[in-house]
């Protein structure tokens, strides 16, 4: 039988559910569902059916998923209390209990499926003496057994496949019987993060050819599905995770089958251990949080039609006529307005990030639509030294933008906020130092290194928190207030920033830094966790409710993006004068609002009242913060120059037209804000 016209557009999904996942299963299915999944290939083990509370939970699992998906279940991992060695990885004593199982499991969920899969990959028997049983007679009598049952009482069996692909094993499995017994053989293919070790990786033409080859003499009947394939983005690489997902689109099978849905909490012990080896832990296309990657991303609401075609994220290979801007996270909120203000000047640049925030993507797509060649993109990830090196030898100037954004984030993974912030901040000085010691480097740093202001005495007025004292209401927080880090991702902006001034003293390097207070404007995915002004806006224009942490008195400086970029232009451009320094930036007392202020005129501009929800307040959230940028007036000709009225306007209206939402739709809550 041969396989579909490529790229194919069907595939499924491979997910492990844990007993007690109830909630991640439905997320996870509707999930799958979204992203334009059919199938879905799920492990039943033979050890936990047998375990307290087993049954009642596939008894749960399976019928919820077989109404879903086109299932198949994969039947693996014995009771340790009928292994030859005491261990779910040991195969029976009894061949045939494997068999009966299987046959037990066909009578109890059957209707809910057609075809089923017989161990997950022979791999995983470790503890089987391969040296008493060097033809395998064994595992093809115990597989042999269960297939033939299958195939008897109207279903279709899957034979598991070794990782990586062995055809001498399949010729063995085709001698001994098994193949002459089976509807599907499994094949699973990791390229990049398994299969390229050692060169073993020779493209899914070539392995899934031999494959076939061993089927057309002992079952070509046989179908080729791949059952596992997969890219780990334990390097932060989301984009090459999109790349492979392309590339298995391809294969010549009749089933593909993406592993996985979701990454492995750190927590979750696999086969060699408990985070043994990363690469187990970042299969996901969402990561062990619920946040969608890339791929994800791309396939919600498209499927694979996306995917299909011209790469979405490649760069564009031309030589470069000049040294290009290199700009870290240049495809986020503030980097890919700089980009467009660099390119439009006629610069050169070049973008680095690992495409994991929301939208990012769409901004890239734009800022190709604009400028074509000129614009440059390196798919990575600032903590990659090597890939660092290259690119800042190669640079003008450096922007750094590349961060772990929100404080919500840093607490539930303080690791992963400090790796991103702190981390990966000393490997591009460490890059600049040793390879380009005179490319100067900005760093978007953040007014939480301040820390909750607890020096300010604020008063509560009806509108919004002011401080007691008067020189503050009218000039605000200058750089000499005391830096009193605070959260996970306090720290660990705080600490990089400090790095970033260090090194410019200890080694004479070009580097300054903005903290910035809070920056909007077009091109901004504002999420409740970060860039709350867009993310008010589009939930207003979604009519959706709108959560309030706090009081809605907090007041902060907002400042437009278009300022934003000048700023920083401004100071690069003044880089041997002003290295070594830190500038707040924001809107100052001109462009100071509450909460509650802008909710205020986002009523007004759409004609109707806005509804929101109250929550406690947040960790480190400063009731009051207005930066004072006479340091940064004073250094340049910087000013901002859009207020914050006008810039609101200006931002509805890109996020009006990128939505498809006009003024006028209806609010769907009971609460309403009078501001």
């Amino acid at each position: 039988m041969t396989a579909p016209a490529h790229p194919r557009t069907d595939f499924g999904f491979v997910e492990w559910f844990r007993p007690g996942e109830q909630l991640r299963v439905q997320a996870a299915m509707d999930g799958m569902s979204e992203a334009g999944a059919v199938y879905l290939r799920t492990h039943l083990s033979w050890a936990e059916y047998h375990a307290p509370g087993g049954e009642a939970w596939y008894d749960w699992l399976l019928p919820i998923l077989g109404e879903r998906f086109d299932l198949l279940p994969c039947i693996h991992y014995t009771p340790p209390s009928l292994s030859r060695t005491g261990r779910s990885s040991g195969a029976p004593r009894r061949l045939k209990d494997y068999a009966d199982f299987v046959d037990h499991v066909l009578t109890r969920y059957g209707r809910h499926f057609q075809y089923v899969e017989l161990w997950n990959e022979p791999n995983n028997l470790l503890d089987w003496d391969w040296r008493a049983d060097p033809d395998w007679r064994l595992f093809s009598e115990m597989i042999g057994n269960a297939t033939y049952w299958v195939e008897r009482r109207g279903w279709k069996a899957v034979l598991g496949g070794l990782s990586p692909f062995d055809p001498h094993w399949l010729e063995l499995m085709g001698r001994n019987g098994v193949l002459s017994t089976v509807s599907a053989v499994g094949f699973h293919g990791f390229p990049g993060t398994w299969d390229s070790e050692a060169g073993s990786w020779m493209g899914y033409d070539h392995h899934l050819a031999e494959l076939r080859a061993v089927l057309d003499r002992h079952q070509p009947e046989a179908e080729v599905w791949v059952t596992e394939a997969g890219y780990s983005t334990w390097r932060h690489d989301e984009a090459e995770q999109v790349e492979r997902f392309r590339e298995a689109l391809t294969a010549p099978a009749q089933r593909l089958y993406w592993y996985c849905w979701q990454d492995i909490p750190r927590s979750v012990a696999v086969q060699e251990g408990r985070y043994f080896d990363p690469r187990h832990y970042h299969l996901g296309v969402t990561d062990a949080v619920g946040r969608p990657k890339l791929l994800r991303r791309l396939l919600r609401g498209n499927g694979v039609s996306k995917l299909i075609g011209p790469s979405p994220l490649a760069a564009p290979a031309v030589k470069r006529k000049s040294a290009p801007s290199l700009i870290l996270g240049g495809a986020g909120f503030i980097g890919a307005n700089l980009a467009d203000r660099l390119l439009h000047a006629g610069e050169e640049v070049i973008i680095l990030d690992n495409l994991s925030r929301a939208g990012v993507e769409r901004n890239l797509a734009w800022l190709r639509g604009a400028h074509g060649g000129r614009l440059h993109v390196a798919n990575g990830d600032v903590r990659d030294a090597e890939a660092m090196d290259e690119l800042v030898a190669d640079a003008s100037g450096v922007f750094h933008f590349a961060a772990q954004v929100a404080v919500t984030s840093s607490l539930e993974d303080p690791r992963e906020d400090f790796a991103v912030n702190t981390q990966g901040t000393l490997t591009v000085l460490e890059a600049i130092r040793r390879r380009a010691p005179a490319v100067p480097m900005l760093y978007a740093s953040t007014n939480k290194v301040y820390g909750t202001l607890r020096a300010v005495r604020t008063i509560a007025q009806a509108g919004c928190h002011v401080p007691e004292s008067t020189w503050l209401q009218e000039n605000g927080i200058d750089e000499t207030a005391p830096l009193d880090f605070c959260t996970p991702y306090g720290c660990s902006k705080g600490a990089a920033e400090q790095y970033v001034l260090d090194y410019a003293h200890s080694f004479g390097l070009r580097t300054a830094v903005l903290r910035m207070s809070c920056i909007y404007g077009p091109r901004q995915f504002g999420t409740e966790d970060q860039g709350w002004v867009a993310h008010f806006l589009i939930r207003a224009l979604r009519g959706q409710s709108i959560t309030i942490y706090g009081d809605g008195r907090q007041v902060r400086d907002i400042l437009h993006v278009h300022d934003a970029v000048a700023a920083y232009r401004a100071v690069l451009d003044q880089i041997d004068t002003l290295a070594g320094q830190a500038f707040n930036l924001g809107g100052g007392p001109a462009n100071a609002v509450s909460l509650r202020m802008v909710l205020a005129r986002i009523a007004a501009m759409l004609g109707r009242e806005v509804v929101i929800e109250e929550a406690p307040w947040r960790m480190g959230d400063q009731p009051w913060f207005v930066a004072n940028t006479a340091r940064l007036r004073a250094a340049s000709d910087w000013r901002a120059t859009i207020g914050w009225r006008e810039g609101m306007t200006d931002l509805a209206a890109w996020l009006s037209a990128d939505l498809g939402l006009p003024v006028g739709v209806p609010a769907r809550n009971e609460r309403r804000l009078r501001a």
